[in-house]
């Protein structure tokens, strides 16, 4: 073998007409030719604009998979298959923090060099974003109007503003292993923001207070905290690679920018299982 030179080995595949390819299998060429830049001259950072947020986009398109099938594993009382794709969502969600130290490369010089190119698109419009928001419990019906001219979308936004969402799932679980969960939020209308419930605070703390009487349960909570924790710290990095990167100006898509992702950040979807934590121990 030649220095510095890996020999390849006689098994593997070389001719590979005919024959499904890793470019195949994963659609590289529409994939890879999905990126069009719209400044001219096109400006070198574009594309990493462009980049940042098309994986951002495939990010979560996997975490709606996971807490799709989350949900329906909660549905049908599989606690531990459920609590596999909450861990997985939380995995993900690490990346997608991480991601925004990359976009953070991008300087407020540069980012004005083509900003006024990209029109009214903002991070604003992602129905994926949405989705997930909606699966966690910030529900909010004006949303939806955001997509009225895209039929896909706004199915797809209408499906997940109909469906319950991960808490609720959960909860609807502890109520049928026997724990007094009030009827006030297992009928509630899903299609609803999930609000605060003081009610639910002492059946929360009952799981706390015994967690070798309700393990799984109890790991359970700690698992959705983890994953509200994680939501937050993605705002948060969104919040501060703004703020880094365009300062107060509004957002294309017409938001006040810094402000309305600062209010973002009072937003919760477990509220009770960090309310329960002032109770452990009184």
């Amino acid at each position: 073998m030649a220095d510095n030179e890996r020999a390849l080995e006689e098994g593997i595949v070389t001719d590979l007409k005919d024959r499904m390819t890793y470019g195949s299998y994963l659609d590289l060429d529409r994939l890879l030719g999905a990126q069009h830049p719209v400044s001219v001259p096109q400006h070198h950072d574009e594309m990493l604009f462009i980049i940042q947020h098309q994986t951002t986009e495939l990010w979560l398109k996997l975490v709606l998979h996971e807490l799709g099938t989350a949900r329906d594993r909660l549905a049908e009382d599989d606690l531990r298959s459920a609590l596999k794709h909450m861990a997985r969502v939380k995995h993900i969600q690490e990346v997608l923090t991480q991601q925004w130290s990359v976009l953070a490369t991008l300087t407020p010089t540069e980012y004005a060099e083509f900003r006024g190119d990209l029109g009214n698109s903002s991070g604003f419009q992602s129905v994926q974003y949405r989705a997930v928001e909606f699966a966690l419990g910030n529900k909010n019906e004006r949303m939806l109007g955001v997509f009225r001219d895209h039929a896909e979308n706004l199915a797809m936004l209408t499906a997940e503003w109909e469906r319950p969402t991960l808490y609720d799932e959960f909860l609807r679980l502890a109520a049928r292993r026997g724990l007094p969960v009030p009827a006030e939020i297992l009928e509630r209308d899903v299609r609803q923001p999930y609000r605060m419930h003081e009610s639910l605070v002492p059946v929360l703390t009952a799981i706390y207070e015994n967690p070798h009487e309700h393990w799984d349960l109890y790991e359970a909570c700690e698992e959705l905290v983890d994953v509200e924790d994680n939501f937050q710290f993605w705002r948060f990095r969104h919040l501060r690679t703004v703020t880094r990167t365009i300062g107060r100006k509004v957002g294309t898509g017409g938001s006040s920018g810094v402000d309305f992702l600062q209010r973002a950040l009072d937003l919760t979807f477990f509220p009770e299982l960090y309310a329960v934590r002032t109770e452990i121990g009184r």
